[in-house]
């Protein structure tokens, strides 16, 4: 299929991506108000695997598959959704969202360090990326907590970065359902399904008179845009927008992040964050500019099919 940069539909599908999935920080960080965090996360994924599920049966799409891809499926779903997404929820009691966001871009470099240590050489521009990414994680740890969150949340967040990074390392390496769709179904719901038992055993309950609208507000938006809207929007670009184009929204939803959370909650951003999300997002494009011109280059997937599908980061 022709891959064309200059439609306007694509330009509006791109918008849709770095909104939505810049603005999924934000809405974590009102929904957790209320709401348990791994419980939200929870009831997030387990209604949007529901809801993706029925639309997919509607639409006649057969979810037939062997015993292992249904597994593979359902560890990345757990590595991405339960370990990464899951924390970054839990994180944000701590951080602020806009200092959570920018640490989540480290995961690319997170992915270029897993290919190495399975012996894969990437180009010198790569690993000068990951260098000054994270000197730029770094410096952040150190000094972008202060005013923005504290350390536990920080490492919290950095831990369910590099659990995002092994699902989207292992995903297009073991038995996936083929259809992207289908994968992504199995992946919420198992991730969702073990959101909700985590909260559980960690005490955490659920109590409706005590949640608010607010939080009832930001739940829906990240079941239905974040989680529904976004990808789709993400997946159709795959096949109608260059693949160099697409890969942008890596370094730009952590900007969108940041002007949203202290536009809308009054949160803190620093002298350290503007420096070291600096380098976290220069070093990520230097990343992605640098792979996407490599001739065997893949981009991590969710659907283990001949056409790799790349993983959204941890606020889809």
């Amino acid at each position: 299929m022709e891959r064309n940069g200059h439609d306007v539909r694509v330009w509006l599908a791109l918008a849709a991506v770095y909104v939505v999935w810049g603005s999924t920080y934000l809405g974590i960080a009102i929904a957790i108000r209320t709401l348990p965090p791994m419980t939200s996360g929870g009831l997030r994924f387990v209604a949007a695997a529901l809801i993706l599920g029925v639309v997919l049966l509607v639409r006649g799409v057969p979810f037939r598959m062997r015993w292992r891809e249904f597994g593979g499926a359902a560890l990345v779903g757990l590595l991405l959704l339960t370990g990464g997404n899951g924390m970054v929820a839990v994180a944000e009691q701590h951080i602020s969202s806009g200092l959570a966001a920018l640490l989540v871009a480290s995961i690319p470099l997170w992915l270029i360090v897993l290919r190495m240590v399975c012996r894969d050489r990437p180009h010198v521009l790569t690993v000068a990326g990951v260098l000054v990414g994270f000197a730029g994680v770094a410096f952040l740890s150190l000094h972008g907590g202060s005013a923005s969150g504290s350390g536990a949340g920080i490492i919290v967040v950095l831990l369910g970065s590099l659990s995002w990074s092994l699902g989207s390392f292992l995903s297009p390496r073991i038995p996936m359902p083929a259809n992207p769709f289908v994968a992504s179904t199995i992946e919420m719901a198992a991730g969702g399904a073990a959101l909700l038992a985590l909260g559980a055993a960690q005490g955490e309950r659920l109590h409706l008179g005590a949640v608010s609208g607010e939080s009832w507000a930001a739940l829906a938006y990240l079941v239905v845009a974040g989680s529904l809207v976004g990808f789709t929007s993400y997946v159709w670009l795959l096949g109608h927008a260059p693949i160099s184009l697409v890969s942008t929204y890596a370094y730009v939803n952590p900007v969108v992040a940041v002007i949203l959370g202290a536009a809308i909650l009054a949160e803190p951003v620093t002298a350290a964050m503007l420096v070291a999300g600096g380098l976290i997002v220069v070093g990520v494009a230097l990343v992605v500019s640098t792979e996407r011109r490599g001739p065997a280059v893949q981009v991590p997937a969710a659907d283990g099919g001949p056409e790799r599908v790349p993983d959204p980061q941890p606020n889809a």
